[in-house]
């Protein structure tokens, strides 16, 4: 009758184990590319993102769109953003799988004798743990919490690098526009001066010489009107591929003006990037994750112990209890290998660190050298332009009344659109470089749109 309850338990708990148990199901890979996701999904997505330093904004796709909401949709949208926080995922599951104790180990043996009469079936059960993870469980669980954390970080810094991809794209397909509509008002005067001079030519009014040189003028002014026009299909191409959007998508955007900035100082910058770039912090997480793999190791050289509980029962029905004590004895490995990888490999993370120090710092100096540069160039040009307008609308009047000839005029003006021109190349590129200082600084720095 005692048995009864102890096989009905038994009965019991079986179902409760095998319910407990995780199950497969099949997951196949798509055939096709994954679509793009429904604009309301990323507007909702937008409006609750999660991120250190970027804000979520309520974004209106049938409004154009201004940089800061461009790079939010790019974080929110970005394929490859989505693959890094699925490898993401995983580390998360290896910080709840570090967490677990592992099973007791459970041993039954049953012996029938076959002959001595009188003899009784024989019977034996052991129950063992291993309380070595015990003492191993917080190494474990600290390093995985480091990794998890690094991983997060890592993601973070992308969908940084991805936002601020967007906004320098906006800001070159801002530079860009500008310098299409200005290469093609000078190709339109170049051609103007060209056929006012073939006409002079066969008047008799100019040599052949004049002649070639604003063929020339013209083939150059042409030239660099389709290359501007290539510039910016290339630019929006790359906007589109980076939000994961159909590449003949046009999507409507609000170009921000050119913002004169005085030029950061560079100890300043480094000193804040060495403390909100998000990427140094994952390497510090990921150090942490060292740091405790190393105290894993140098734990893991004492002896494993398992615990085991025996009961047996032997053909002449004698009966037994006890506990057993297995361990290894580190003679010969102690696992000083494992020791020594793990303090190769944190002294490889420190350098990885120190090298990944000294490369923003130098970024930053070559980034706020270049753009202080730009900024007197910026100047000198501006400085130009105040007394050629005036020039060009002097030979214009006098044009007018006759008093010089038109292709004079054309001539002039040709000078301002080119000078024009490269004003808005150079705006265009310290639009760029400012925001390739906020990339590498890791912060936003002051106000922008």
């Amino acid at each position: 009758m005692r048995g009864r309850p102890l096989r009905a338990a038994a009965v019991l708990c079986v179902p409760a184990l095998v319910s407990a148990c995780a199950t497969y199901r099949a997951d196949p890979l798509p055939k096709d590319a994954p679509p793009t996701p429904p604009a309301a999904t990323l507007v909702e997505r937008a409006g609750r993102l999660s991120h250190p330093y970027l804000t979520p904004v309520a974004i209106d796709l049938g409004q154009p769109l201004s940089p800061q909401e461009l790079g939010v949709l790019a974080v929110v949208a970005s394929p490859a953003l989505k693959a890094a926080r699925a490898r993401a995922g995983v580390s998360e599951a290896q910080v709840f799988e570090a967490g677990l104790l592992p099973d007791p180990q459970l041993s039954l043996g049953f012996d029938r004798p076959l002959s001595a009469p009188g003899a009784v079936n024989a019977i034996a059960a052991a129950l063992g743990f291993d309380v070595s993870a015990l003492y191993r469980l917080g190494p474990a669980r600290d390093a995985a919490r480091a990794q998890a954390r690094q991983a997060r970080l890592d993601v973070a810094w992308q969908e940084w690098q991805t936002a601020f991809q967007a906004r320098l794209l906006a800001a070159r397909i801002a530079g860009l526009s500008r310098a299409v509509r200005l290469s093609q008002g000078s190709r339109a005067v170049a051609e103007q001066v060209l056929d006012r001079t073939l006409r002079a030519v066969a008047r008799g009014d100019l040599n052949s010489n004049d002649l070639e040189a604003r063929r020339i003028a013209a083939a150059d002014a042409a030239d660099r009107a389709r290359a501007a026009e290539r510039d910016l299909s290339a630019a929006r191409l790359e906007l589109n591929k980076l939000l994961g959007l159909p590449p003949a998508t046009e999507l409507d955007i609000v170009l921000p003006a050119y913002v004169d900035r005085p030029s950061p100082a560079h100890d300043e910058l480094f000193a804040l990037a060495r403390e909100a770039r998000l990427d140094l912090q994952a390497l510090r997480a990921g150090y942490a994750a060292q740091e405790a793999g190393l105290r894993g190791a140098v734990l893991a050289q004492y002896p494993k112990l398992n615990l085991t509980v025996n009961a047996a029962r032997d053909t002449g029905n004698v009966r037994t209890l006890g506990p057993a004590v297995t361990f290894d004895l580190p003679v010969f490995n102690r696992n000083q290998g494992a020791i020594a990888v793990a303090r190769a490999t944190r002294a490889q993370l420190k350098a990885e660190y120190d090298l990944r120090l000294f490369e923003t710092r130098a970024d930053l100096a070559a980034l706020v050298k270049a753009y202080e540069i730009g900024r007197r160039q910026r100047a000198d040009l501006v400085g130009q332009l105040g007394p050629l307008r005036g020039l060009v609308a002097g030979f214009e009047r006098a044009a007018a009344r006759g008093d010089v000839a038109d292709v004079v005029a054309d001539t002039a003006r040709q000078s301002l659109t080119d000078k024009e021109i490269a004003l808005a190349a150079l705006d265009q590129s310290l639009a760029e470089q400012w925001s390739s200082i906020e990339l590498a600084t890791g912060r936003l720095l002051g106000s922008r749109p």
